[in-house]
């Protein structure tokens, strides 16, 4: 029987693929015009809530020429802002009319040319492994989050002395033991709800809560008994003993909002990966719904309900690019605004006279950018490595050409470093010279922790009679330090030692790391102007995911932490820190390698980035002119 396929059938089965393709597409502009409804519905709510606190706010407001009272349980003799041992660098000043947050913005929008607008796109290495406060844990979600949450207080960056955010002032006790902040009137988070004193004390609980997987945070807020609500206007701190960043820790903790994050339960919220909202310049479009994926930008909008002046740019855009050659090319291509280029490529670039001519660039070192170095796991498995015997820790920094590593792999853009302390700061002691590059030195010393060669192959063995091999752990994404390890492993070879490169994925270092599963791992830790050693190097911090990850222990540093911490006299704690100094310097529970040199080149069309004495003033002191803006609203 023959069975034909006619141009009737033909028609009928075109028609039908017709009528199916017109559906599915009737059903997707269904679904984006559902998607439209109910943003504008989210928009219009939003603005229906926002005009009825606006109406409560102006039914609040005292009236003109009358002044807002507030609550002070505090002593008459305590001054606002001063307390008895703090210097200015390190306490909040006392001044009558405290200087103005946004004094730096309003001098830029005097300037000519000023104008908000355009996007700021800048890049990460790798992609954060979680946007979320508290559980995340490395220095590019923090930057994130900076631009979204604030603080009570910040340090002016031309002083250094602190300046009020969230609050509008503060009083501490003579024996500083309370510190009182006067919430600001009218802050809203960027979801238009108000923000109050019940949020300080709920970030604070948050913090504490056992549950949530923030030990870092908890090790130092420990020092605090109880973060308090006094009245709406008022909160109170209040430290169980003296600890010599208590302002710091009071008026630093980035606030979060409790009708956001109390939804969530602590298991919830330990696993989220971007559950970000706060009172900042910026926000995340979808507070709720960040997930890290390889090559998808981080994008923050304009906070169009921000209390203060308003940011100069429509979005902050951060773009995956893990290869150090490829962030160059979209730098040169125009694609990103900045760029902070490896020495080699600093150099390269400053001959390049197209380039310079359309653009700016930076060279400094910065008391917060911190230090590179080696860190040798002391314990593995619940076993001593060859690492626990101070001999060999010694050994490895005099086998480690540090100048050498500088020279050569950072064309001279950096210094040597000998200890967690920035140099040429107060906390530093300057006359602790670096351990030498002495090679027959250290071969002597770990011959007398039992390390050498055994049978004249020319590689050093073991107690046990293997050879002496260290597997070292790096970020894989950086060029640079690839070449410098590259040069460790020759230099160590010519001394007897296998030295194994592992470039590892940084979310796969960050579970090393978090497991204590590497025998050493190279790294940065970022700075500031004084630094509290506690987290990485007191031996409480060893257990769990403590950030003393190479199990180091030493009874007499500790007791030096815990004094240090305790001293409000600034005299007598930088001498016990010159202790502490002294005691990491001998013990070298890391080789203290690299303070490299910030290389930073931006777009010309960026205007007003200026140096201050923490580093390169604020993003939200720059402006593009409209004349020059890249990018419009739409994109």
């Amino acid at each position: 029987m023959e069975n034909r396929f006619g141009l009737r059938d033909l028609v009928v089965c075109f028609l039908l693929l017709c009528l199916i393709t017109l559906v599915v597409l009737a059903m997707f502009q269904f679904d984006r015009q559902w998607q439209r409804i109910n943003a504008v519905d989210n928009v219009l709510g939003e603005h229906t809530r926002d005009l009825a606190r606006i109406r409560s706010l102006l039914e609040q407001a005292p009236a003109p020429g009358s002044v807002p009272t507030r609550a002070n349980s505090l002593p008459s003799d305590s001054a606002p802002g001063s307390a008895g041992g703090y210097s200015p660098t390190t306490a909040p000043s006392a001044a009558a009319t405290p200087r103005d947050p946004f004094d730096r913005v309003r001098a830029a929008q005097k300037m000519p040319g000023y104008a908000l607008g355009d996007h700021y796109v800048t890049n990460f290495s790798v992609v954060p492994d979680r946007l979320t406060p508290l559980v995340s844990v490395d220095g590019y979600s923090s930057d994130v989050q900076s631009y979204v949450q604030e603080s009570l207080a910040d340090r002016d960056p031309d002083t250094l002395a602190w300046r009020p955010v969230l609050s509008t002032g503060w009083r501490i006790s003579p024996d500083g033991l309370r510190i009182e902040f006067d919430v600001r009137y009218g802050v809203t988070f960027s979801d238009g709800e108000p923000f109050s004193a019940d949020d300080v004390v709920y970030t604070f609980n948050l913090i504490m809560n056992p549950q949530i997987e923030a030990p870092r945070l908890r090790a130092y807020y420990q020092k605090i008994q109880a973060v308090e609500k006094l009245d709406d206007d008022t909160v109170v701190f209040i430290f169980k003993e003296p600890y010599f960043k208590a302002f710091e820790f009071a008026g630093g903790m980035p606030i979060m909002p409790k009708h956001f994050y109390e939804k969530y339960t602590p298991t919830e919220f330990n696993q989220s990966t971007g559950l970000l909202m706060g009172t900042g310049p910026y926000r995340l479009a979808d507070p709720t719904s960040w997930r890290p994926e390889p090559g998808k930008p981080i994008e923050l909008v304009r906070n169009d309900r921000y209390w203060g002046q308003p940011p100069p740019f429509d979005k902050v855009v951060w773009r995956i690019i893990e290869n150090d050659a490829a962030r160059l090319t979209t730098f040169t291509n125009g694609e990103t605004d900045d760029f902070t280029a490896t020495p080699e490529q600093y150099l390269t670039l400053q001959k390049d006279q197209q380039l310079l001519s359309r653009t700016t660039h930076f060279e400094y070192f910065s008391p917060v950018y911190g230090y590179i170095y080696i860190g040798w796991n002391q314990r593995r498995n619940g076993q001593p490595t060859p690492f626990a015997d101070v001999r060999v820790r010694r050994a490895m920094t005099m086998l480690t050409d540090r100048q050498r590593v500088i020279d050569e792999a950072y064309y001279g853009y950096g210094r040597v470093v000998t200890g967690p302390f920035t140099p040429g700061t107060p906390q530093a002691d300057d006359t602790i010279k670096p351990w030498p590059f002495d090679p027959d030195a250290a071969k002597t010393l770990l011959k007398e922790a039992g390390y050498f060669d055994r049978n004249g192959d020319g590689v050093i063995d073991g107690p046990d009679g293997k050879p002496f091999e260290i597997e070292l752990s790096y970020p894989s994404t950086s060029e640079t330090y690839n070449r410098v390890v590259l040069f460790l492993k020759d230099t160590y070879a010519k001394a007897g030692i296998v030295l194994k490169p592992n470039p590892l994925e940084w979310s796969v270092l960050l579970q090393r790391i978090e497991q204590r599963q590497f025998t050493a791992i190279s790294l940065r830790w970022g700075g500031v102007i004084e630094t509290d050693p506690y987290q990485i190097f007191h031996s409480s911090q060893i257990a769990g995911t403590g950030d003393n990850v190479i199990s180091y222990a030493n009874p007499q540093l500790d007791a030096l932490i815990d004094q240090a911490r305790a001293t409000v006299d600034d005299a007598k704690r930088m001498a016990i820190w010159h202790q502490v100094h002294r005691i990491l310097h001998d013990d070298q529970p890391y080789t203290f390698m690299i303070g490299p040199k910030s290389l930073i080149f931006f777009d010309k069309r960026i205007h007003n980035i200026q140096m201050t004495r923490n580093g390169l003033n604020s993003i939200t002191d720059w402006f593009v002119p409209a004349n020059e803006r890249k990018w419009t609203p739409a994109d």
